[in-house]
């Protein structure tokens, strides 16, 4: 396997995506891979400006007639030029009914106060973590009783939990070897609500006197408990974070689904005004945090100029990309060509790759792999690495113990003699001033889906609410086919996807028999009741 190792050089990287401080073109890297086009309604008021790429400059323009037009940007092969703005019945017929794009509550923001007598919030969405080891077990059930991680036919849908509750359980001591290793349990609860606090003070330094909530997906403090907390304070304004740069399916997407499931039951969230920054991999602040980490880092090197920068980002199955249209892939590529471009101005130029990490399952995920690209980095003759962890802005078990423990061994085993390592963003002060100007842009579009109204150097990100970020997504996904079609005989890569099927199906109907029958070896070591 050829690893995509890249020297960096301003030619070549400002060739492949767009960058903050230039113009962008019609759309962004992450949107031209995207399986739906990226759904951008046209100004509001007069007063909100859109801009339109034409060749090497951006053109303002503004609309009088507010929601009469959307425009979907499209780049033609071999012109940068956007296309024209397309009419409202061609939407209606490929995309989604224009009615639900916007909410209820959509406001004129030209006459609206920024903050006015509105109480203002803002959740942060996380994974979560298990804090002691008798958490693991359970934090492992409830991330493999998500369907967005896990995911069964329909037909076997009712054996989501039991099948949790199997594998949580297989897999628990292992898991509690690795946080034992890093003190006993995650720190990235600590960590989040350190970041919750710091984005707090910086909003009001900011004039934007705000409350923070942190939610996990699957560990305390719950989604539903802060929605609860947010309910109790009587916030009527809510932006909605997660802190996941770039947006996936397993991550942001999961967290978006509980919450539209939990706003979709509870009459004062129905009526609570609320928007979503769905990813912001691209941001000038974010950027310039990972380029100042990597930077102070690579000073710790004898010869910083020979050092590979090795990024790596926790990874997704592969159909998650190719066939329910995620674009996670997309988006870290082009993360990682703003990072690099940012550091070509401060004169490093050092080769870089990208690779994906923490895959499980027999299925394929993306590729290249971060332990098989160590070990041929070694091969090639690479002796001094940096470990940068892409994805992550907190610590965790995939940085703590996956990279600096099991990567760092396979890099020293595999001839690299200099190893480094960049620290998760955390509470770095660069970061969280940028996310607090993340969420001041967003305010002036709580309730309505628009874009944002940011300078020409930021990417157009759309912002919008649960339900229609959701229904955006929604809109074209397939389900998710089987990874290998064609059955191959002997000792190939296909037969054994398929022997892992086999053993999965066998798993699913030994499952089935323990459920039906109330007998057998689940039941005798009391798993399965524990569901009763």
């Amino acid at each position: 396997m050829n690893s995509p190792i890249r020297a960096s050089s301003p030619s070549s990287s400002s060739s492949s995506s767009c960058s903050y401080n230039r113009h962008p073109p019609c759309l962004t890297h992450a949107s031209r891979n995207f399986k739906f086009p990226l759904l951008l309604p046209q100004a509001i008021r007069t007063s909100q400006k859109m801009y339109r790429s034409s060749g090497s400059h951006l053109e303002a323009s503004t609309n009088t007639n507010p929601m009469k037009n959307y425009l979907v940007g499209r780049c033609t092969p071999g012109s940068s030029e956007a296309q024209p703005l397309i009419s409202k019945q061609i939407l209606n017929r490929h995309l989604l009914p224009v009615e639900a794009l916007v909410t209820s509550t959509v406001q004129d923001i030209s006459d609206t106060p920024l903050l006015d007598d509105d109480k203002i919030g803002v959740l942060l969405l996380n994974l979560g973590g298990p804090e002691t080891l008798e958490d693991v077990q359970p934090f492992l059930f409830n991330l493999f009783a998500d369907p967005d991680i896990i995911r069964l036919p329909r037909l076997f849908s009712f054996l989501q939990k039991p099948l949790a509750q199997f594998v949580s359980v297989l897999r628990a001591p292992k898991s509690k070897e690795g946080y034992a290793s890093i003190g006993g349990g995650s720190p990235l609860r600590r960590i989040t609500d350190a970041q919750a606090e710091e984005l707090r003070k910086s909003l009001w330094e900011k004039n934007v006197p705000a409350k923070v909530y942190v939610g996990m997906r699957y560990w305390h403090p719950f989604t539903e408990e802060a929605i609860e907390q947010i309910k109790r304070d009587g916030i009527t304004k809510l932006v909605v974070l997660p802190l996941y740069p770039q947006f996936s399916i397993s991550t942001s997407g999961s967290s978006l689904r509980l919450l539209e499931s939990i706003f979709r039951e509870d009459e004062y969230l129905v009526n609570m005004q609320h928007t979503v920054i769905p990813s912001w991999y691209q941001r000038e602040g974010y950027i310039k945090a990972m380029a100042n980490l990597i930077e102070k880092e690579l000073k710790g090197f004898d010869s910083p100029e020979k050092v590979m920068i090795f990024f790596s980002a926790h990874g997704v199955p592969l159909a998650y990309v190719e066939e329910a249209g995620d674009p996670y892939k997309a988006e870290m590529e082009e993360c990682v060509d703003l990072i690099m471009e940012e550091l070509e101005k401060r004169r490093i130029t050092n080769a870089y790759t990208l690779a994906y990490q923490s895959r499980v399952g027999p299925v394929e995920w993306l590729k290249p792999y971060t332990d098989e690209t160590i070990v041929e980095l070694g091969k090639k003759g690479v002796k001094s690495l940096l470990a940068v962890p892409i994805s992550f802005v907190s610590e965790h078990i995939e940085t703590l113990e996956e990279i600096d423990v099991e990567y760092k061994e396979l890099a020293l085993n595999s001839g690299i003699e200099k190893w480094g390592r960049v620290p998760a963003l955390g509470c770095e002060p660069t970061f969280i001033s940028d996310l607090a100007d993340a969420v001041i842009e967003s305010l002036p579009y709580v309730g309505a889906m628009a874009v944002s109204n940011l300078e020409a150097r930021q990417s157009l990100v759309p912002l919008g609410s649960v339900e229609e970020l959701l229904a955006a997504y929604d809109s074209q996904r397939r389900e998710l086919p089987s990874p290998v079609i064609v059955w191959e005989w002997g000792w190939t890569k296909s037969a054994e996807t398929w022997n892992g099927r086999a053993a999965m199906l066998a798993v699913l109907l030994l499952l089935f028999l323990e459920v039906t029958t109330g007998e057998g070896f689940l039941h005798q070591w009391g798993i399965l009741p524990l569901f009763r």
